[in-house]
């Protein structure tokens, strides 16, 4: 499997570095790339969140535990939006009307969270942007990705039981209860598409609208649902 560098061009632009570092003080080390997920899980983003809102908040946004969130410059959470800390927001971000951020995420510069759109456990690289109708869940979003309209990322099997991958063959168990996608840098994802759990994409990625995916996809990957239609003439 590549390194997050691969799947993270704007690392550089994190505003935690540290989440990303192979030993990191008490956490796991991190051995796959889903272990970035199983960090936030535990706890990273409430004991790193430095509480200050820099941003603005709209008349009639709703806001809970605002002593955990950081608000960057030029971000704005509108009317109609709910944001729950703890959360890590960067600048000129929007976290649109009807939107649900619900707690241990972060969001870097330039992402969006839209309308209708709900997001918790999850990490938005710079430029990210889940604008309409959205669920991320224990995911991340690589830079300049961009969840059409409709789109899930799914992140719970029914059974509950632990999300599993396919890798070079072999059935590999993520040891995670709840994990939805990664999405490498400039993957793009068409309207009312489903990342089941589990689902991993290298960089520049296509996912064509209505499929339901899970597994491994390379980088570059062009990802068609194959359907017939059929014109059934009017009844006389």
């Amino acid at each position: 499997m590549p390194e997050l560098k691969d799947f993270f061009s704007q690392m550089n632009k994190f505003p935690c570095p540290e989440l990303f570092e192979t030993h990191l003080e008490g956490y796991d080390d991190l051995e796959n790339i889903w272990d970035v997920i199983k960090r936030i899980q535990k706890g990273f983003v409430e004991k790193n969140v430095k509480p200050q809102i820099l941003g603005t908040i709209e008349e009639g946004a709703h806001i809970r535990n605002i002593d955990q969130i950081y608000l960057g410059k030029g971000s704005v959470i509108e009317a109609g939006a709910m944001v729950c800390g703890p959360a890590i927001i960067g600048e000129n971000v929007e976290i649109r009307h009807g939107a649900f951020v619900r707690g241990n995420v972060i969001i870097c510069d330039n992402a969006v969270v839209g309308h209708t759109s709900e997001c918790v456990r999850a990490i938005y690289m710079p430029g990210a942007k889940s604008p309409h109708f959205n669920y991320v869940g224990d995911s991340i979003l690589g830079s300049n990705v961009n969840l059409g309209a409709g789109t899930k990322l799914s992140n719970l099997k029914h059974d509950g039981t632990h999300v599993t991958m396919m890798l070079e063959g072999k059935k590999v168990d993520t040891g995670m209860r709840k994990f939805g996608a990664i999405l490498g840098d400039n993957c793009q994802l068409g309207c009312n598409s489903v990342c089941n759990p589990g689902t991993i994409m290298e960089s520049n990625c296509m996912l064509y609208g209505c499929a339901s995916i899970q597994g491994y996809f390379l980088h570059g990957s062009r990802i068609k649902l194959r359907q017939n239609t059929v014109v059934v003439p009017p009844r006389n």
